[in-house]
C-alpha cells in the first residue's frame, strides 16, 4: 500500500532542478574559465612575438656606424604585420629602444552566457628591448 502525502509532490523534481541548474554553472565556470586562461596566455604569447619582430627592426644606417637604434617605421610595421598574421587586433608603440604592443581579444562565453555573462575581453601588453650582442673577444 503506498501512501501519498499532497505535501511532498514536486520536492524532489524542484531539487533535481536546482541541481541540475547548479552543475551546469560549474561546468560554465570551469569550461568558459578556461578558455579565458587559454585566450590570455595565447594573447600573451602573440604580443611578445610581436615585439620580438618589431625589436628586430634595426635601423641598417646607424646600425653601420656603430650604434644599435630602432627605426620606429619598420619596427611599427613589423608588429602591424606579424598581428595580422597571427589573426589578432593589437596595437604597437615604439620608444626609443623599446618595443611595447598590446593585444586585445574577445572570449564569448559558451555555458556561462546562460546566466547571462556575456563575452570577456583579455589584454595583454608586452615589451621587447634591443640590446647591443658581442663586441668583442672575452679575456
Amino acid at each position: 500500500m503506498s501512501r501519498r502525502f499532497h505535501s511532498e509532490q514536486g520536492a524532489i523534481s524542484a531539487f533535481v532542478v536546482v541541481v541540475a541548474v547548479t552543475l551546469v554553472l560549474v561546468a560554465g565556470l570551469v569550461l568558459d574559465g578556461g578558455r579565458i586562461v587559454s585566450a590570455r596566455r595565447e594573447t600573451s604569447s602573440v604580443a611578445q612575438n610581436a615585439a620580438r619582430a618589431g625589436a628586430q627592426a634595426i635601423s641598417l644606417a646607424e646600425a653601420r656606424a656603430g650604434t644599435t637604434t630602432l627605426d620606429p617605421g619598420a619596427a611599427s610595421a613589423a608588429v602591424a604585420d606579424y598581428l595580422a598574421r597571427a589573426g589578432h587586433r593589437g596595437s604597437g608603440r615604439v620608444t626609443g629602444d623599446t618595443v611595447e604592443v598590446t593585444v586585445v581579444d574577445t572570449v564569448p562565453m559558451l555555458l556561462l552566457s546562460i546566466a547571462g555573462v556575456g563575452e570577456r575581453t583579455v589584454q595583454a601588453v608586452e615589451t621587447a628591448r634591443i640590446v647591443q650582442g658581442v663586441t668583442g673577444a672575452e679575456s
